[in-house]
């Protein structure tokens, strides 16, 4: 909404975007002003974190041969990427854009394969590979221990 708190300032960070949903989330916990909101900000959509490890499509498709190429496409573009939280959220360069067009069924079924696609790959695989989901987990964690 262009009332979040922070957006038109954050506009000028554009080019990080890890940077820029840090500064928003910072704006955000400012705005609600309570200790108790710890605010998180995907960077991009949650299929991100499925190029954790791209080897989880496996399950979507019977055709190892087929399987094997698609999946390797999925890799390729994660291995362009520092970490999967940052691949492009362009229309046609989205992580679910990237997904779709290896596995057309998965735009069909994204809430249902999404999830077991993530599941398959693990909490901690995920976290290993994605550090900004994996730092607001942490802080999570951390507040029992006081």
């Amino acid at each position: 909404h262009p009332d979040f708190p922070g957006l038109s300032t954050a506009e000028s960070i554009r080019q990080d975007p890890l940077k820029r949903v840090e500064f928003l989330e910072q704006k955000f916990a400012e705005d609600i002003n309570d200790q108790r909101f710890i605010p998180y900000l995907q960077l991009h959509e949650y299929e991100a974190y499925l190029f954790s490890d791209p080897s989880c499509f496996k399950y979507l498709s019977p055709e190892i041969e087929q399987n094997i190429k698609q999946i390797q496409s999925l890799e390729e573009v994660a291995s362009q990427y520092q970490n999967p939280e940052l691949i492009n959220d362009g229309l046609q360069t989205a992580p679910s854009k990237r997904i779709i067009a290896q596995f057309p069924d998965y735009e069909k079924a994204k809430s249902t394969f999404g999830p077991q696609l993530a599941e398959n790959i693990g909490l901690q695989a995920i976290r290993s590979k994605c550090p900004h989901f994996n730092q607001w987990l942490s802080k999570l964690e951390s507040l029992g221990e006081n």
